[in-house]
């Protein structure tokens, strides 16, 4: 087995470790991809840390920075992805991207402070940037939003577990 074969196969080993393992660099990352059309969550290692006692307001920060970061990433996709980028390579159908535009229909752009909400909220964004939304609001409302959600679950989590 050749070098480039050995690290397609140690990569995803070491990556899923290091991910999995409590830490702000990990939380950010995994904050960071949950809030980009990859289907992983980041509540989960937020908890773990708050419960394994890091500081509530860093926690908190690396975690909205991370998933404030994704979400722009999302936008900008959207922005210049243009139709092949989101059908093809994201996989958005047609139909989820109607939901999302039908969102901004009735709701209007503070719709995108519910970017937080699972299997909407990346849809959400990624219309966001094709219907080219003033940047400053979405990141406004985003970052409101997903800022809201983990203050929220770490104040349920300190309530409950920790």
């Amino acid at each position: 087995m050749g070098n480039f074969d050995n690290i397609v196969l140690t990569y995803p080993v070491v990556l899923h470790d290091w991910l999995s393992q409590p830490g702000y660099g990990s939380l950010f990352t995994m904050s960071l991809l949950a809030s980009t059309l990859v289907p992983i969550g980041s509540e989960w290692l937020l908890v773990l840390m708050l419960v394994k006692g890091y500081s509530v307001p860093a926690t908190i920060t690396v975690a909205t920075a991370g998933n404030c970061l994704g979400a722009v990433t999302t936008y900008l996709a959207g922005v210049y992805g243009g139709t092949w980028l989101i059908e093809r390579v994201f996989r958005v159908s047609k139909e989820q991207q109607e939901r999302a535009r039908a969102y901004y229909q009735r709701y209007g752009t503070f719709s995108l402070f519910f970017s937080w909400v699972p299997l909407i909220g990346d849809p959400l964004c990624l219309v966001g940037g094709m219907m080219r939304i003033n940047f400053w609001l979405f990141a406004l409302l985003v970052a409101s939003g997903k800022l809201l959600r983990y203050i929220v679950t770490a104040w349920i989590t300190l309530r409950t577990i920790a």
